[in-house]
């Protein structure tokens, strides 16, 4: 999504949780928000890499599980909503508890149903794949510091009948 907002596509972009002022800039595609679109167009792809090296077994960086482990708190620190948006500030906002300003109050209800309901779900979900991510590769790096045979040559010395039946799960 936020590559197609990168190249001008406003996907769901008119419900992002901002305040008023930067909600407007984001919507006339001012060039902080278009940079902020790629930069996060590129931490999808830092994604992708971070998936790969879980299930491919190789050498595990610690600065790669040092990331992950950052995003996932960061991403679910976002979603329950101690840093201003999540869970937490839009039942406050739609309780009635915290009052946004008279002017912008029907804006911010409908902005923090759509958080509830959309962005906070999908945060918690996304910090919750970094973390098992993170937990992963930390795994892999303590079996292959154990000395645990790497699976890829484990299986290479399988016959081809024995080597689809462990991959299947169902063993001998």
């Amino acid at each position: 999504m936020k590559l197609a907002q990168a190249l001008g596509a406003n996907a769901l972009a008119d419900k992002d949780p901002l305040p008023p002022h930067l909600r407007e800039r984001l919507l006339a595609r001012d060039p902080f928000f278009v940079t902020s679109h790629w930069v996060l167009a590129g931490a999808a792809v830092v994604g992708v890499v971070v998936a790969l090296a879980t299930v491919r077994g190789g050498p595990v960086p610690r600065l790669l599980r040092l990331i992950c482990w950052t995003l996932a708190v960061f991403m679910i620190t976002r979603s329950i909503g101690f840093v201003g948006w999540g869970i937490v500030g839009d039942v406050l906002t739609l309780t009635g508890l915290r009052r946004p300003p008279a002017e912008h109050a029907e804006l911010a209800r409908m902005l923090a149903r759509w958080d509830l309901l959309l962005w906070s779900p999908f945060f918690l979900l996304w910090g919750g794949c970094w973390a098992v991510a993170g937990w992963r590769l930390g795994r892999m790096r303590r079996a292959r510091a154990a000395g645990a045979p790497d699976r890829q040559r484990v299986l290479d010395l399988l016959e081809p009948g024995e080597r689809h039946r462990l991959r299947r799960g169902t063993g001998r």
